[in-house]
């Protein structure tokens, strides 16, 4: 029943635990979560919530980059929690005022980088229509707006660090493609044209192994990779050559992450998701053990990147399990 209330709400829009076997995830009601992962998932929220200042970010490396703020609160709100009346409403709020203070009110431009926008863009479009916030609808379509334009001003019809940029990579334009597929699901218009031309972007970085480069079609790693098969399939290429070669290379390179390990997680998580039901489980369940035994006795998960960045990256990657996000359904 809560997990029925939960979704309609979103739109449908603890010591380790031992290892879990992909069927053993769930229990036998298919819509309730192993305790052991939730208890886990929920450690990790109340240590965001803790560390939040009263501005809505994070005091430590990175976490007051939107970006960061805003990954925070998608993880919270992917657990189902209600950002209006729940235990989490306040550090939900305050993270998307945060992140609508740090918007340009003219350019709609969040944050100092797209990585910052991409991320944020994302954030105000899942939070569109549940939190209680007359601001965000306006601001997700300036937002959106300052992407699209982005796009008609680069040569490569993608995006990289600034608006201004002439020149792409596949990172920031996974980010700015995720966050359009978002919107879109949220009812903003955009076009499929600039869809159209910015998954080109991605088929010319894709190596012949099925790599995603950075830049160009050269150097490929798993984190790119696994953005490029997320875009692919958030693009319903699934039957795709180059959605079926991304998975390949994914598969036949598993520890290739590319230096930033939370990061990996968060978009592989959503890539097998979008493969079947038997590759995620198979994934999954991996990810599950390594998380647990990795998890800090505070709740946190750390990298190079921070605690606030490195806690809600791999939150989301255990997200798809509750499957309550619009962006994560299939």
């Amino acid at each position: 029943m809560k997990r029925l209330f939960l979704i309609l709400l979103l739109g449908t829009l603890a010591a380790s635990p031992p290892p879990l076997a992909a069927q053993e995830l769930f229990s036998q009601d298919e819509d309730t979560i192993r305790p052991d992962l939730d208890r886990m998932y929920v450690k990790g929220m109340q240590f965001l919530a803790r560390k939040q200042n009263g501005a809505g970010s994070w005091d430590e490396p990175f976490g007051s980059e939107p970006a960061v703020v805003g990954l925070a609160a998608l993880s919270i709100l992917a657990h189902g929690e209600d950002p209006n009346y729940g235990p989490y409403k306040d550090t939900v709020h305050r993270a998307l005022d945060y992140i609508i203070k740090s918007q340009d009110p003219t350019t709609g431009y969040i944050g100092t980088s797209m990585y910052n926008h991409g991320f944020s863009t994302l954030t105000l479009a899942e939070a569109y229509g549940c939190v209680h916030d007359d601001r965000i609808g306006p601001a997700l379509q300036k937002a959106v707006n300052l992407i699209l334009t982005s796009q008609s001003h680069n040569p490569n019809n993608a995006w990289r660090y600034s608006p201004e940029s002439s020149d792409a990579d596949t990172t920031v334009s996974g980010a700015q493609m995720v966050a359009l597929f978002a919107a879109r699901n949220a009812g903003i218009g955009v076009p499929d044209d600039a869809i159209r031309k910015a998954l080109r972007f991605f088929t010319d970085c894709q190596t012949p192994d099925g790599g995603i480069g950075y830049t160009g079609a050269g150097g490929p790693d798993g984190a790119r990779t696994a953005i490029a098969a997320v875009v692919f399939s958030l693009a319903k290429q699934q039957k795709s050559a180059a959605f079926r070669s991304a998975i390949d290379y994914l598969n036949a390179n598993p520890s290739d992450e590319g230096g930033y390990h939370q990061y990996f997680l968060y978009y592989a998580a959503q890539a097998y998701f979008r493969v079947s039901p038997q590759a995620f489980d198979a994934w999954n369940a991996q990810n599950v053990k390594a998380l647990a035994s990795s998890q800090l006795d505070d709740g946190s998960w750390t990298s190079s990147l921070g605690p606030a960045f490195s806690t809600a990256a791999s939150l989301l990657s255990l997200a798809l399990n509750y499957r309550l996000l619009p962006i994560y359904e299939r």
